[in-house]
Formats: structure tokens, sequence, C-alpha cells
């Protein structure tokens, strides 16, 4: 199976900061604030191309330790 990666914004470190509008998540969808997002292997290298290009913000995603 493939590597997945799962942004919830609920548990981003950013959130908190006011990060959201930087945030390439923001950037790609109209979503609902706690809406997670599942981006596959392929779907972040595409991603991490774009944001090499200047393209698209970046990633700003960091999880909250428990």
């Amino acid at each position: 199976m493939a590597e997945v990666l799962t942004i919830d914004c609920a548990t981003c470190t950013g959130r908190a900061l006011g990060a959201c509008e930087g945030c390439v998540v923001s950037f790609l969808i109209d979503r609902e604030p706690d809406d997670a997002v599942i981006i596959d292997a392929e779907e972040a290298r595409a991603l991490r191309a774009l944001q090499r290009a200047g393209l698209v913000p970046n990633l700003l995603y960091e999880r909250r330790s428990s």
C-alpha cells in the first residue's frame, strides 16, 4: 500500500499561530476548518515539485506532540 500523509488541521501546531492562510492545504481546497486532507506519496512528490517552482505555498503542517 502507498505511504500516505494525513493532514488534520486540528492537530497542527500552526493553527494556533494563524498560519492557515499561508499553508498549501488552504491554497488547494476550499475546506471546512476541521476537515483532514490525505495526500499519498505520489501527490506529495508533485506538491514538492510545485513548491520548489514557486507555484504553490509550502505545507506548514506540523503535528502537535501528544
